[in-house]
């Protein structure tokens, strides 16, 4: 664990941010050093986009700090990718999310409480793990498909670095279950890292980054036998209104995988791109499930 910690903590970033007289803190992750990006949750940096004389700065392990940069941010997965004009950052090992096993050893490090540098460990607890994240004062409002993890996480470690045993980069930490209470209750949240790249590379190349979506609002719902996702209402026009998806149906499965909440559909389907084309299973009024096929659009 040392030697991991002593490898890594040098690609992670503390993240300050004042807006005003209000100030708070996060982590990052350095994703290409030659450039200075820094990969850190959207809810970190978004109070700050396009207000004047907001602030962002990074810190970095040797104490030294830049001014930051919005290079691009995306409220559906929480990812952002910010700049500095730093020129020889260590830059952070990347992982695949298909390496990744439950019961893997984890390390996570990040700025819990403003604590800068501060190094945890625990295990992978499990893995696609639903988690609808809602970032108070903040436009993120997303659904991940996460890694969840017992190594302990705070506010704070948002943004910075879920590393496996060999120090690579399988997650950035984004979220805690909580009682209440506010700190960690060993039940932590990751994005994927598979996720992460995918997404900071388009936020990179054109600031923002594409989504997939079915068209339909829906909520988690079970007859005692089955769950699904319930239809409250279908968008007119929209992938699921041409496939002819209606009100109240209950979506069970896309692609053969079985959905048991709205969250779980909502994964499925931002798993995949615009333009796909996805079977989805539903059941309507009580009879037998059907399938149809249904076309995604950009969201």
């Amino acid at each position: 664990m040392a030697e991991i910690a002593a490898a890594v903590t040098p690609a992670v970033v503390s993240i300050e941010v004042r807006v005003g007289q209000a100030g708070a803190t996060g982590s990052g992750v350095v994703i290409d050093g030659a450039n200075g990006y820094i990969v850190t949750n959207n809810h970190v940096i978004s109070g700050a986009d396009d207000v004047e004389g907001a602030e962002i700065r990074a810190v970095f392990s040797d104490g030294s700090g830049s001014a930051a940069r919005i290079v691009g941010r995306d409220p559906a997965s929480d990812i952002a990718v910010i700049k500095v004009e730093k020129p020889g950052l260590v830059t952070a090992e990347l992982g695949r999310s298909d390496d990744v096993v439950v019961g893997d050893p984890v390390v996570a490090i990040g700025s819990p409480l403003g604590l800068a540098g501060t190094v945890t460990s625990g295990i992978v607890s499990a893995l696609d793990r639903p988690v609808r994240l809602s970032g108070e004062g903040t436009d993120t409002n997303a659904v991940i498909s996460a890694v969840q993890t017992d190594a302990p996480i705070n506010p704070g470690n948002s943004g910075g670095a879920l590393v496996d045993g060999s120090g690579a980069l399988i997650g950035i930490n984004t979220a805690i279950a909580s009682t209440g209470a506010g700190g960690s209750i060993g039940l932590g949240f990751a994005i994927p890292v598979d996720t992460v790249v995918r997404i900071t590379e388009q936020l990179i190349a054109t600031g923002s980054a594409e989504h997939a979506t079915l068209g339909v609002n829906a909520r988690s719902v079970t007859d005692g036998t089955r769950d699904g996702a319930l239809v409250l209402n279908v968008e007119p026009g929209s992938a699921a209104a041409r496939a002819g998806i209606r009100d109240e149906d209950i979506i069970i499965a896309v692609d053969g995988t079985p959905v048991g909440s709205s969250e779980e559909l909502v994964v499925a389907v931002d798993a995949r791109a615009p333009g796909d084309e996805v079977t989805i299973e539903f059941v309507r009024g009580g009879g037998e499930s059907q399938t149809v096929r249904a076309t995604l659009d950009p969201a």
